[in-house]
């Protein structure tokens, strides 16, 4: 079976990896190369507050990985991943041979940002945000009068 590029998502204890990055970005590697990967893009994402608690933990690091091996291998990855106590989750995707270049160039950009999520809706012509009211006044979807308006007449 051929080699495959894939991408691992690390999610670091910021606790246990931020006196030493270096050095633990280097286990993630040697663990990486001892299971037959060959690293292409290595970086870190973004330290932020989690959404909610994983294992007691309320921040972390993210830290992105490409690398290319065979599916065989994978794992073997994932197994050395639980038994790591630096690593609170991860997640490894096969990434489609169309997308290989582009997605490496983005790695490899060292000014490219973190992507961030929008928690908001974007605004509406009015800018309300979709807070504010409709444009056709009482009447519902399509411009149809509420049941109880129909009731009456």
């Amino acid at each position: 079976m051929p080699a495959a590029v894939y991408e691992c998502m690390f999610l670091l204890d910021t606790n246990k990896v931020s006196n030493d990055v270096p050095a633990a970005v280097q286990k993630l590697h040697t663990m990486l190369e001892k299971n037959h990967a060959e690293i292409l893009a290595s970086r870190p994402w973004d330290e932020r507050r989690l959404a909610y608690p994983i294992k007691n933990h309320k921040k972390g690091l993210y830290y992105l990985t490409y690398f290319r091996t065979e599916g065989k291998n994978v794992v073997g990855i994932e197994h050395d991943c639980a038994l790591n106590e630096a690593i609170i989750r991860m997640l490894v995707i096969h990434v489609d041979e169309k997308l290989v270049e582009p997605m490496l160039a983005m790695a490899r950009d060292e000014h490219a940002v973190a992507l961030q999520t929008v928690n908001e809706p974007p605004p509406d012509e009015d800018g309300m945000g979709g807070m504010g009211g409709d444009d056709r006044g009482d009447r519902g979807a399509r411009g149809r009068r509420p049941m109880a308006e129909m009731k009456e007449n």
